[in-house]
């Protein structure tokens, strides 16, 4: 599933793609993607909108119009957004075809079906997205020691469940949760309210470090994007605990764990992430 540096690399890539063309056509082939509202209303007012810019909410993106108007997308599991020539090779699994005014077209690919659309109106509100239960962004100034000592102190579920709860803070999945953990030593499967303060104040610094390191790493062409159909991602050599149960570590030498929590498996080292009896 994409996470927050996926979801970003995909609007630094689609921006510049999209930013003053109009949307000339609109071609849905599969109803089932729009959440909101009815794929009649969903056609009709998305068909004529000039994008104005793209932003990105969590692991949400929004196509942000001059009308004031805004297309909002979660990607889910295995959803694609590309924007390709009129004559590229159309994908099997493509649900949704938007035609450009510059002869490009934007196009929703998803195998698995799972990620949605919601179009909302110039100021109307949004209840139906999911983004207002959101947390604060991996870069957000406000996630401070103090921020994440509130919200952890009484917690019993494990950091790693803590981690992956998007109204903590938005973006953060499988992946990057083991890479913040390793990169913290802190054991996936302590309880929130047992972290020290020292382990809080490693976190706050360690969440945004990690996030825009990936961002960063993941930096990627147009061309090199469509070319992995938006589904391969530069940083994959760079993640350091995720996928390598069975593996050495470099810094201590003991061998990568795999483990279950929430039944999400969980990737660590037991000697740079030492389980604390309490």
């Amino acid at each position: 599933m994409p996470e927050l540096p996926e979801v970003e690399t995909i609007r630094r890539v689609l921006e510049p793609q999209l930013v003053g063309r109009r949307v000339t056509s609109v071609s849905l082939l599969n109803a089932r993607v729009i959440a909101y509202p009815d794929r009649d209303n969903f056609i009709k007012m998305f068909s004529g909108q000039v994008v104005q810019k793209m932003s990105r909410r969590g692991k949400y993106l929004t196509i942000r119009f001059e009308s004031g108007d805004r297309l909002a997308v979660h990607l889910r599991m295995t959803g694609q957004l590309l924007v390709t020539p009129g004559d590229y090779e159309m994908e099997k699994h493509t649900h949704l075809i938007a035609g450009l005014s510059d002869g490009n077209q934007l196009r929703y690919i998803d195998v698995r079906r799972f990620g949605r659309f919601w179009y909302l109106k110039k100021d109307e509100a949004d209840s139906v997205t999911g983004q207002e239960k959101l947390g604060l962004e991996p870069d957000d100034d406000n996630l401070t020691a103090l921020y994440l000592k509130s919200r952890l102190c009484k917690r019993k579920k494990s950091i790693k469940e803590m981690l992956l709860d998007q109204t903590f803070i938005a973006g953060i999945g499988n992946i990057y949760s083991d890479e913040i953990l390793y990169e913290a030593g802190i054991y996936p499967g302590a309880k929130g309210g047992e972290l020290s303060d020292e382990d809080i104040a490693r976190l706050a610094k360690v969440v945004p470090k990690v996030i825009s390191f990936e961002i960063s790493a993941n930096e990627t062409t147009e061309q090199e994007y469509l070319a992995g159909k938006g589904q391969e991602y530069r940083n994959t050599p760079y993640l350091k605990a995720y996928g390598h149960a069975g593996r050495q570590c470099p810094v201590c030498g003991e061998i990568f764990k795999k483990i279950k929590i929430a039944g999400r498996g969980s990737c660590y080292c037991p000697g740079c992430q030492r389980k604390r009896n309490r």
